[in-house]
């Protein structure tokens, strides 16, 4: 971008302004930041939602591993889109245990206390975590419908037809 300046500003010494800083970084590479928020997002999942004997990384191929300690500027290579069937049935395999646990934690405080989702993860309020697997389907190549189709059975499963209908 062009930055027209003041005649007056061209003669103040000093330090370099921050404007111009921010223009001499090194462009981000945005697939590798999007790679590095789908980690994190799993991550967050699995403390979040307490979900045991997940590995994060094996949820990855070794294209994908190796990407997240790579600089973010870098022009890296991520996976493509064949995938290695078994890390594609190990991410299906997440998926369906978050939103299990999601359906369950919130159908199990609802019976035992009344409790909305919104008190029972407070700092969270909007957060829906079966949308955000299906969201997250998209990014590990899983079929969204499949995600979207157990979490009908699960809060089916559990008693809340009214929301399974919806």
């Amino acid at each position: 971008p062009v930055l027209d300046t003041e005649d007056a500003w061209v003669s103040v010494e000093g330090p370099v302004s921050i404007v111009e800083l921010a223009l001499e970084q090194k462009r981000i590479h945005y697939p590798l930041v999007e790679h590095q928020f789908v980690l994190c997002t799993i991550l967050y999942a699995i403390m979040r939602l307490s979900l045991k004997s997940v590995k994060p990384l094996s949820l990855f191929d070794s294209q994908g591993k190796n990407a997240f300690f790579k600089d973010l500027t870098s022009i890296q290579l991520l996976p493509s889109g064949d995938m290695d069937p078994n890390v594609l049935s190990i991410r299906q395999q997440f998926l369906l245990k978050v939103v299990s646990v999601a359906v369950q934690t919130l159908c199990s405080s609802q019976k035992d206390k009344e409790v909305s989702e919104e008190e029972l993860f407070p700092f969270e309020k909007g957060k829906n975590w079966p949308t955000l697997a299906v969201d997250l389907a998209q990014y590990l190549q899983i079929s969204e419908d499949l995600v979207r189709r157990h979490y009908v059975c699960e809060l089916y499963s559990y008693g809340m037809d009214h929301l399974g209908e919806e």
